[in-house]
């Protein structure tokens, strides 16, 4: 594993996965940037919330009481919360493949005055412009990294970051006695819980992003895998074998990983920012359809259909993620 000598960061260390790892002392950052930029991206590779419910037609649908598209589920959501007026500004940060902004546009699109949509990766950019075409006048691309440009985001109104979250930079193997001057100004700005003891992990660049837009005063949804999942009470059964209250953990996928975010680190970093937040269960949020149905095939691990491996699947995905509101 090759390792180039960088004083100032420590030693950058390029994994045969093509991931950064900036390691210093004992620690290291975990970073899919480079992924994202020089790779081409499929996104088949890994399952995503927003890809599951990205139409009607998905065989996912037969999980909800009412079907929705994940685009139309987080429009119901901004609507409902008064933000997305009509002559709303939308900026989706990492639009994967354009599902969930194309769902929102089909249901909310007279609403919608402008989109941003910024991307580091160009095969998911090219994705993007094919599947949104019919609203094309009202779009633009921007190819780089949003935490660099987002300064000039002044006139967005409402920020989308779904999925993305866990890619930003995790810091990992933090000793709680000995940490980073980085991560020890965030602990004690913000009071973020950390371990007594024990090696744990950090996520900076998810800190960072929302840092970011409270200071240009965007609303903002944010959605990922969770370290602090919340579970619905009718769907208490989901919480079988998941830790409620950790912190972030390695996801390892094809040619990078990422990982799980403590949610309660993102709300109180919005709070002392002076923004009030919302937050909830992903699972709660979808409207999954038949809870006594679910429970007895996620409790009773069933895999007699295709039907019920689709479910199965399903429900030991979306259970650990959270979604939140900044206000």
């Amino acid at each position: 594993m090759p390792v180039l000598q960088n004083p100032a960061a420590g030693n950058i260390v390029l994994s045969e996965k093509g991931e950064n790892l900036i390691t210093m002392k004992d620690w290291r950052i975990n970073s899919t940037h480079e992924h994202y930029l020089i790779q081409p991206i499929d996104l088949l590779n890994e399952q995503t919330i927003c890809e599951c419910f990205a139409h009607i037609g998905s065989p996912y649908m037969v999980a909800m009481e009412e079907p929705r598209s994940y685009g139309e589920i987080i429009g119901n959501l901004l609507s409902e919360n008064a933000l997305l007026p009509f002559g709303t500004a939308v900026c989706e940060i990492g639009g994967g493949y354009g599902s969930l902004m194309r769902g929102l546009l089909e249901s909310y699109g007279d609403r919608v005055r402008h989109v941003l949509m910024v991307d580091l990766s160009s095969s998911l950019m090219k994705r993007q412009c094919r599947i949104l075409k019919n609203w094309e006048e009202k779009i633009s691309f921007v190819k780089g990294d949003a935490r660099e440009i987002i300064r000039a985001f002044r006139t967005i109104d409402v920020i989308i970051c779904n999925e993305v979250a866990g890619d930003l930079e995790t810091w990992t193997g933090l000793d709680p006695a000995n940490l980073p001057e980085a991560v020890k100004e965030k602990v004690d700005r913000y009071e973020l819980s950390i371990p007594s003891r024990g090696e744990f992990n950090f996520n900076m660049g998810a800190i960072d992003i929302v840092e970011k837009i409270c200071k240009i005063g965007a609303k903002a949804f944010i959605a990922e895998h969770s370290s602090d999942p919340i579970i619905p009470e009718e769907m208490a059964f989901l919480a079988r074998d998941l830790v409620l209250d950790g912190y972030p953990r390695e996801i390892r996928l094809k040619g990078h990983s990422e990982y799980t975010i403590r949610f309660e680190h993102l709300v109180k970093t919005a709070n002392c920012c002076g923004r009030k937040v919302r937050t909830g269960s992903l699972a709660d949020l979808a409207g999954l359809q038949n809870k006594a149905r679910m429970r007895s095939i996620f409790v009773g691990r069933m895999a007699g259909s295709e039907e019920h491996e689709i479910l199965y699947e399903l429900l030991d995905h979306i259970r650990e993620y959270r979604w939140m509101l900044i206000l």
